[in-house]
């Protein structure tokens, strides 16, 4: 599977990415949330910022990832707090991601800008990260329509 990853533009997300001070990206959520048990190593990563652009400028490739359980409030501000430098979240996220009860923490590697930008399809249904089979599937000219994918527990499956 790829993967199509808004970044926060104001926090300079993809920016961080590129230049190599960033090396994580989370999601976080009361409840279990893609891409929560839905991203694994080494499965593409495609980056845009959320200026309205529509415009796919970096990729990357998953290293690891951390699912968290269920976690505390002072839990999940801890895992923050562990993995502070690869995540150099501003004070803004910081504020945002603390106190999630679940937490998805993607470490990524061998991220870099595209020459040529990508624009693709949004649709309203689409999330801040979202899980095709290929990035072609949702790009403008593509024949193929983006269906939604919706979270399931893999638990209950």
């Amino acid at each position: 599977m790829e993967h199509l990853v808004y970044c926060d533009r104001k926090a300079k997300v993809l920016e961080n990415l590129i230049k190599g001070k960033k090396t994580m990206i989370i999601r976080g959520a009361a409840a279990r949330k893609l891409p929560y048990g839905r991203v694994f190593p080494k499965e593409k990563l495609y980056f845009v910022e959320n200026d309205g652009s529509k415009l796919i400028k970096a990729e990357g490739f998953v290293k690891d990832i951390i699912n968290s359980e269920i976690l505390t409030s002072e839990e999940s501000i801890a895992m923050l707090d562990k993995f502070k430098l690869e995540l150099n979240l501003s004070k803004e996220q910081l504020k945002r991601w603390s106190g999630k009860k679940r937490l998805c923490l993607i470490s990524v590697e061998n991220v870099r800008a595209l020459d040529n930008p990508l624009q693709y399809e949004r649709e309203k249904n689409m999330d801040d990260w979202i899980i095709v089979e290929s990035i072609n599937d949702i790009l403008i000219g593509s024949e193929k329509e983006y269906k939604n994918i919706r979270y399931n527990d893999p638990s209950k499956e």
